[in-house]
């Protein structure tokens, strides 16, 4: 048996009424089925009566078929306690899409993170509304297509991004400072697999120059957020959030660089709970389990 084989774990996410019974009945399927579980966190919303888990378990012993393993759990626990339930396998290698314009921070952090194994994720394609970044692309042998998006195309233009998706398998995708906004229907297309990444300076400081802005007010922190795209624009479940202190003594560029800096490491630490199913969306919220 390969060392692979030999670590694969199944991974539960739940959320379901709260009730007596719940975690003892998780726990004894996964036991009575020679499972060994490697985490377990759970959680309770007192005001909604909501109960919710993560828990993780090798499958080295474990009895029920890999591809069963979800039809059993739902007819034996999930339909008798009203459970929503994901579920997902540690070896499964989630391919990933990453959509760019010109700024490039965020891509090279995560290429380079990609490239040297870090994650366990592929990188077949890099989409974007301009040719600037191509040659990182090309550097890591990564296919690279280039769809231009106007106010007058975006319909078709959209459509040609999906049709990429597609042909490449896409799991989730990753706007990587992508600075277009994505439709309705797009996003309908991948409910929760978009990750987006923005400075946290909105509502109060919008428009395409931000850090001008907030070092005209003399702001003393600036943060990013990542956070999974849904129809309202930057109001999605917010994954990752971080702030770091300014000074009078910074000016602009270096408001500019401690952004991105910054930008690069809230977008990586979003990644990186998406890529481990660390995260249950609830709502308009993620219970983030690491």
């Amino acid at each position: 048996m390969s060392n692979q084989a030999q670590n694969r774990s199944a991974i539960l996410l739940i959320h379901c009424p709260d009730r007596q019974g719940l975690v003892s009945a998780i726990t004894e399927f996964i036991f009575k089925n020679d499972g060994n579980i490697l985490y377990l966190d759970q959680h309770v919303d007192a005001e909604q009566n909501v109960f919710f888990m993560r828990v993780e378990w090798d499958l080295t012993k474990f009895t029920i078929p890999a591809d069963k393993i979800g039809e059993y759990f739902d007819t034996l626990i999930g339909e008798k306690f009203e459970m929503q339930w994901r579920l997902y396998f540690s070896d499964h290698r989630p391919k990933m899409a990453i959509f760019v314009s010109k700024m490039s921070h965020c891509l090279h952090d995560i290429l380079s993170r990609s490239h040297s194994g870090e994650w366990n994720v592929e990188v077949p394609v890099i989409i974007s509304n301009h040719p600037d970044l191509e040659p990182i692309a090309k550097n890591f042998g990564i296919d690279f297509h280039m769809v231009k998006v106007t106010k007058d195309n975006k319909k078709e233009a959209e459509k040609e991004q999906l049709d990429l998706l597609s042909k490449y398998d896409i799991d989730f995708i990753v706007l990587a400072r992508y600075m277009q906004i994505l439709s309705d229907g797009f996003v309908s297309h991948y409910p929760n697999k978009i990750i987006n990444i923005h400075h946290s300076f909105l509502p109060a400081f919008p428009g395409a120059k931000p850090y001008h802005s907030a070092h005209e007010r003399g702001v003393k922190i600036i943060g990013a957020t990542s956070h999974y795209v849904t129809a309202e624009l930057d109001a999605g479940p917010i994954i990752e959030q971080s702030v770091v202190r300014v000074t009078h003594k910074d000016n602009i560029e270096d408001l500019v660089r401690k952004g991105r800096d910054l930008e690069k490491v809230v977008l990586s630490q979003a990644i990186w709970h998406h890529l481990k199913r660390q995260i249950l969306v609830y709502g308009n919220r993620t219970l983030i389990f690491d």
